[in-house]
């Protein structure tokens, strides 16, 4: 693959984002304002603002961000991180650096097409499909017949984006068990942890269980800022994050001085940041509940395990295509059809769709929703 494919999700959503009034589509939980940051910030924190310079930063990242990213590991020291901006250019460098056109990946789907579509690019991939019959688990003899002689990385997700599904502890220490056993780097994107709706449900990280283990996260999901584009991995490799390092001399360089202290002074204060979020998350999935109980004729639900988004799946006889557009047209709100996951993976599950429950506005769409279901559809 000599160009990358369009990206169907961002194409979906420049055409339809900004021209509909609700978005009920949405993959990151409420942003903060800025006041509203430098209101649960710590004095010495927003004091770092005052002597704010506007040049170069460190490639890696600033030492003092670095420090607190790897707090938040078991096993950590700044010297395993490596910062990026925004999630999506750790996810590019990641698979430039780690895969050859003789090398072979292994990822799973539905997902964020990058994670796909970027491998794909560079040498033969396996594309394993998540059952919705199995509660989108991993099928781990499916997992282990896929491994060859040439598979250097195993791509996952969780909690998994789109689905919100967690696998379990035992599953995800068998899945680095197969990657040991195979010398195989293990890439977890981990964006939307801290999320779970059951604390017991939450999953280690990968880089502290597992010397091949690359964890992914940010700033844009959990913790609601995507606008300071600020991501990092969390690697024991430290060969791999200088090539890495490298690599990003040919993108950002380095990351906005501004961003850096912004995320210092978010991180500080995680604790409320994050509280705030899971709130408006307990609170629009009792209302989702309520909704999709009340329409059980119209679509398949189930609670998700963690994150800030869903895949349920519309049982109209008109298809989910359909179905979205006319409610984009009719009342304005905005949902991700099946087929923006489609378009890299034929073979997925159909008429799903992806809602978002992250926002306080979720309650004005959803209501919208219930008088496009009123008005077009009778059991």
């Amino acid at each position: 693959m000599s160009r990358l494919p369009d990206f169907r999700l961002e194409t979906y959503f420049s055409k339809w984002e900004f021209n509909t009034k609700y978005n009920l589509c949405a993959s990151d939980s409420e942003s903060l304002s800025f006041n509203e940051l430098l209101e649960i910030s710590r004095e010495e924190d927003k004091a770092l603002l005052d002597n704010m310079s506007f040049g170069y930063t460190e490639t890696y990242g600033d030492k003092k961000l670095r420090e607190i990213i790897a707090s938040l590991y078991e096993d950590s020291s700044y010297k395993d991180i490596l910062t990026f901006s925004g999630a999506e250019e750790a996810i590019y460098i990641s698979m430039k650096s780690i895969l050859d056109k003789d090398d072979h990946a292994i990822v799973f789907a539905p997902n964020y097409q990058s994670a796909q579509t970027l491998p794909q690019s560079i040498c033969d991939v396996t594309v394993l499909n998540l059952n919705p019959n199995e509660e989108w688990n991993i099928n781990l003899d499916q997992l282990k017949s896929s491994i060859k002689k040439n598979t250097k990385l195993i791509s996952i997700n969780f909690p998994h984006n789109p689905t919100g599904k967690i696998i379990s502890r035992s599953d995800q220490n068998e899945i680095i068990k197969i990657c040991r056993e195979n010398n195989i780097y293990l890439f977890s994107d981990e964006i939307y942890r801290m999320m779970e709706r059951d604390i017991s449900k939450r999953l280690p990280q990968v880089s502290d269980l597992y010397e091949k283990g690359i964890s992914l996260n940010g700033m844009s999901k959990s913790y609601g800022m995507p606008g300071i584009r600020m991501g990092w991995v969390n690697s024991k490799d430290h060969k791999l994050l200088d090539i890495m390092e490298r690599m990003k001399h040919y993108l950002s360089i380095c990351n906005s001085a501004p961003n850096e202290i912004l995320t210092i002074m978010a991180l500080n204060s995680r604790d409320k940041i994050l509280e705030r979020a899971n709130t408006i998350i307990r609170k629009n999935l009792t209302e989702l509940n309520k909704f999709f109980n009340d329409h059980k004729e119209l679509f398949s639900w189930k609670e998700p395990d963690g994150g800030c988004i869903a895949y349920p799946k519309y049982l109209g006889s008109d298809g989910v295509e359909n179905f979205c557009e006319k409610l984009i047209k009719e009342n304005s709100v905005l949902l991700l059809p099946s087929s923006v996951y489609l378009s890299v993976n034929k073979n997925g599950p159909k008429n799903h769709f992806r809602i978002g429950f992250g926002r306080k506005n979720m309650t004005s769409a959803l209501r919208e929703l219930e008088k496009f279901v009123n008005n077009n559809y009778s059991f």
